[in-house]
């Protein structure tokens, strides 16, 4: 049995989602969830859920590329539960500004794109972690959950910002587990493929989605709450033993051989 009661969890890119999947779950599971993200009304709309399902929960405002911002989240936190017990850094630079079209290979993509990837992926990253390891240190241990993304363990045409970062957000979640194990702190990834959040529908060509999903192995492609069970297994104390560690939640699609899409089309004409 997997129970948060009694823990504090702060988590990021909370307004939607995987993060907002993310949130619900531990709520239900007993944690105070500190909601942060950007765009502080969808935040609260999910705080409202929360709540009205009698979880306890606060909305935050926070840019975590802002070391203000991210030292102002970890006192109100403080303040308001004590403690944190679990930090799950899942905000990311995504949006139409930073998909395909933007986002493509090292000669064509600008500059201003790298740096806002860099910013929120990376910075803002590690900046979350530095800000929130002394809080745990201190109570006595904690874990961090840093998402990223299977993209980081393939190369690509576009996306080359995001991925390279998120390949980043992979190493620094192993530097941690290594730098602070012997302080029972716990620091993992995990790697989604795409996923059908709002966002996926509403800004991802069916086209673009579908030859993705046709390299899944599974046949259903992953939703917010497959990553949401996840992300909190592998925060939750059931995973004590698991530091350090990649977990790759992507249906199957980086585990194969190149081509397996075309591979099993041709195979069943």
């Amino acid at each position: 049995m997997i129970s948060f009661a009694g823990k504090v969890a702060i988590l990021t890119g909370a307004g939607g989602g995987i993060g907002a999947a993310t949130a619900r779950l531990l709520a239900r599971q007993g944690a105070a969830v500190v909601l942060a993200d950007l765009n502080l009304a969808s935040a609260q709309a999910v705080a409202d859920e929360i709540g009205q399902a009698g979880g306890v929960c606060c909305a935050v405002q926070v840019d975590i590329g802002e070391a203000d911002d991210v030292t102002r989240l970890m006192a109100r936190a403080i303040a308001g539960y004590g403690r944190i017990d679990v930090l799950i850094n899942n905000a990311a630079a995504l949006g139409p500004e930073m998909g395909p079209a933007f986002d493509r290979d090292v000669e064509t993509t600008s500059l201003d794109v790298w740096d806002k990837a860099y910013r929120v992926n990376v910075r803002g990253t590690v900046l979350m972690c530095k800000h929130a390891l002394p809080h745990m240190v201190a109570q006595g241990g904690g874990s961090i959950v840093n998402v990223a993304s299977n993209l980081a363990l393939q190369g690509n045409t576009v996306q080359n910002a995001y991925s390279a970062t998120k390949a980043a957000v992979i190493q620094l979640s192993r530097c941690i587990a290594a730098s602070h194990g012997r302080r029972n702190i716990r620091c993992n990834s995990v790697l989604p493929g795409l996923t059908m959040t709002p966002s996926v529908r509403d800004h991802v060509p069916p086209a673009h989605r579908d030859a993705v999903f046709a390299d899944n192995l599974l046949p259903d492609p992953g939703t917010p709450e497959d990553l949401a069970n996840t992300i909190v297994f592998v925060a939750s104390d059931a995973a004590r033993n698991i530091t350090g560690q990649m977990i790759v939640c992507d249906t199957g699609n980086s585990s194969h051989v190149p081509g397996f899409g075309r591979i099993a089309a041709a195979a069943q004409s």
